[in-house]
């Protein structure tokens, strides 16, 4: 997962900010995984989920960002459980809206694909909530102009780093550990 490694400026901003308010909730572990899979899987997701959330944004910021780190908890899960079938699937973020709509996606990654209980998934709703809440008050607080090239630059790194960071939790909640050798 690039451990630290952003495209844009500004990234680095959100992966600090969430990577610090994941590991004081113990979600995720102070050094990131790096899982190459799962981000080579993010271009293509990037390109088709970006129609959806950019629609939904202006009225439900929190979903259309919140919606990208569910997807990278899947992804995650489907890494570790097939990922010789999963690998093979053409596009996961379609895979994944497809099986039910956009809006419902979030309760269908965590009973379906997360098999979490209901209060897991209460659990859960509420981090990926106040992530994508603070995801949002950091790209509102941007020095740059709404609408604009770099505006939309920013949302694309804010859905980045809200992928990678679920992933990451995913993969905590799966055992796996990340500490320096």
């Amino acid at each position: 997962m690039q451990n630290g490694q952003t495209q844009y400026p500004f990234e680095e901003n959100f992966r600090k900010d969430l990577s610090t308010y994941l590991q004081d909730r113990n979600l995720t572990d102070k050094m990131l995984p790096e899982a190459a899979d799962i981000e080579e899987k993010w271009q293509k997701i990037a390109e088709a989920y970006l129609p959806d959330g950019m629609r939904e944004f202006t009225a439900y910021p929190i979903v259309s960002l919140g919606w990208m780190m569910y997807i990278g908890m899947a992804i995650a899960k489907y890494w570790d459980e097939d990922w010789e079938l999963y690998d093979k699937v053409e596009n996961l973020y379609t895979y994944l809206r497809d099986r039910i709509d956009y809006d419902h996606m979030d309760d269908y990654i965590c009973e379906k694909v997360l098999l979490l209980t209901a209060d897991e998934h209460k659990q859960l709703t509420a981090v990926v909530g106040e992530c994508a809440a603070r995801t949002d008050s950091l790209l509102r607080h941007l020095p740059v102009a709404a609408g604009s090239s770099d505006a939309f630059h920013a949302y694309v790194a804010a859905l980045h780093q809200l992928y990678l960071l679920g992933a990451a939790i995913q993969l905590k909640r799966m055992g796996y550990r990340m500490t320096r050798m």
